[in-house]
């Protein structure tokens, strides 16, 4: 058993502000916890554009306006006014004074400022095509110079720690829920732990990992979701499923993400044979049209014509060297898989990507449960809406990052927080547990999970899909949970478990929703946005 002030689920970019800007008080203490075996490992690490800040002629009305066009309707105009006031200012406070993080420049030291898609300026600060990489690195050795903060790693999240469900005293039935804390998996040790916390932040990031084909890394299998969803939070949107438009399609290299920034430094998408398609389908926008419309322009440029993928061209478009130089990473890793993008074409698909729905948050990242808050890509602040404006989803995990540190030292200060003692908390159980995990029925599981969810609740959704995707993952459910109750934990079970519950509820909630918006497309509908539909 341990306890600690303030537990933080996740060390991405959400769940390490957060750590930090509460460190600052050398009297609090943290602990974060990561199921990876490197705190680096996260979401964070693998984004490529960068982050949003305050570009040449730039306010926060116009970027406010951006967010708000591409959140197709669904955006809270509060959500999304804190972060365009209050992110260009953290920003610079915590990445570039607190993290040390340096972003790129010309020789005078002015930002290079870089274009994404929907954004009617340049306003996105980058590390040439690693900036998620540059900002973690720059995090965690920050956290690591404060002495109040402890981060384990091979950790993995069961369930959250909630009262009345876990408590021993029946009269708790008559108190609202209320977190203290989380079962924590020690992965090397193969044991469950009890973590008491007065406050517990969930940052555990995103469910990528539930689609066949995705950019997102393995622990991106909606856990921190499903623990909510156990507890009884308040989720909302689930059926707000961002595909990205452009990952590579090529053998052994699926998955790997090709930047909106290629696209933004010129790069135009073509067809096989060598069309350009999307004046077609966005006249204003072209190839830097939203992500819910390019997705579904080559969804349905690959299904009308029977293409395998199609084709994005960056090479005839900007100097050799100039790539070399912008998007180091991209060229790299494409050349590993027999592509050089400075005189080739690059094969790409669409791929699930970032989740824009989650656990309902406030302002201040609290949820509908007492002494929880959720942050980063796991929460719902509003800011999203039906489809992610480009590079907002890090400065999102930055300024709730900091705005819940703020809420839980106040919180703190007044004692607000409730935190059990050792014997009101059962430990975990593990009675009647006699089976082994299989890594063949959980790879099996799984793969059938994502199947399902690729087919029948992806890009393109309709009610006979989506009632039999329902129908089917209420079936893998009841197989799954009996596997749970009758087996020893593992990561790949937990997983497992998490991944079924969230699939199911993105299913229900797409089925739901009748009403094509965003990145939440069905053809049997009627749209309310007219022009956003292919």
């Amino acid at each position: 058993m341990a306890e600690t002030e303030v537990l933080i689920i996740g060390c991405g970019i959400a769940g390490a502000t957060a750590a930090l800007q509460l460190a600052r008080n050398p009297g609090r203490q943290i602990t974060v916890i990561t199921r990876a075996a490197d705190p680096h490992e996260s979401n964070t690490q693998y984004a490529q554009g960068g982050i949003i800040g305050r570009g040449l002629n730039d306010d926060p009305e116009i970027l406010l306006a951006d967010i708000l066009a591409a959140g197709a309707g669904v955006s809270s105009p509060y959500a999304a006014r804190i972060l365009a006031e209050e992110g260009p200012p953290i920003l610079h406070e915590v990445l570039e004074k607190s993290a040390g993080v340096k972003f790129d420049s010309d020789s005078s030291g002015q930002p290079l400022w870089g274009k994404e898609a929907a954004h009617s300026r340049r306003r996105v600060l980058h590390v040439g095509d690693g900036t998620g990489a540059a900002i973690m690195n720059g995090l965690i050795t920050a956290l690591r110079s404060c002495p109040n903060i402890t981060i384990e790693s091979n950790v993995t999240a069961v369930d959250l720690i909630t009262f009345p469900h876990h408590s021993r005293d029946p009269l708790d039935n008559y108190q609202p829920i209320a977190c203290h804390g989380a079962y924590m998996f020690n992965r090397p040790e193969h044991t469950v732990h009890r973590y008491l916390a007065a406050v517990t932040v969930l940052a555990t990031g995103g469910l990528g990992r539930i689609y066949r084909n995705t950019t997102n890394p393995p622990g991106s299998r909606g856990d921190g979701l499903a623990m909510a969803l156990r507890a009884g939070a308040r989720i909302v949107n689930a059926e707000y499923v961002q595909f990205h438009p452009t990952a590579l399609a090529a053998p052994g290299a699926e998955g790997l993400l090709i930047s909106e920034a290629v696209r933004g430094e010129g790069g135009i998408l073509l067809t096989p044979d060598g069309r350009q398609f999307m004046a077609g389908y966005s006249p204003e926008w072209k190839d830097l049209a939203p992500r819910d419309v390019v997705a579904r322009a080559i969804h349905h440029e690959m299904e009308t014509h029977d293409y395998s993928y199609v084709l994005l061209d960056i090479a005839s478009r900007m100097p050799a060297d100039a790539i070399r130089s912008r998007f180091p990473n991209i060229y790299a890793q494409c050349l590993k898989a027999g592509i050089d993008i400075t005189r080739e074409l690059i094969p790409v698909v669409p791929a699930a990507h970032y989740f824009c729905g989650g656990v309902l948050v406030d302002e201040w990242g609290r949820s509908s449960i007492d002494n929880l808050y959720a942050v980063g890509e796991i929460s719902c602040t509003g800011v999203h809406g039906a489809n992610r404006l480009a590079s907002t989803s890090l400065l999102e995990g930055l300024v709730w990052g900091n705005r819940a540190a703020r809420h839980v030292e106040k919180t703190l200060n007044q004692a607000a927080a409730r935190k059990p003692g050792f014997t009101d908390v059962p430990p975990w159980d593990e009675s009647g547990l006699f089976a082994e995990p299989d890594p063949a029925l959980i790879q099996g599981d799984m793969q059938t999970i994502q199947n399902i969810m690729w087919h029948y609740v992806g890009l393109v959704r309709n009610e006979e899909r989506l009632s039999r995707a329902i129908r089917e993952l209420r079936h893998l459910w009841n197989e799954i949970e009996t596997f749970y109750r009758t087996t020893k934990l593992a990561d790949g079970l937990i997983g497992l478990r998490n991944a079924i519950e969230v699939a199911l509820l993105i299913a229900q909630a797409a089925q739901h929703n009748r009403q094509s918006r965003g990145c939440h497309y069905r053809h049997d509908s009627v749209s309310v946005e007219g022009d956003r539909l292919i």
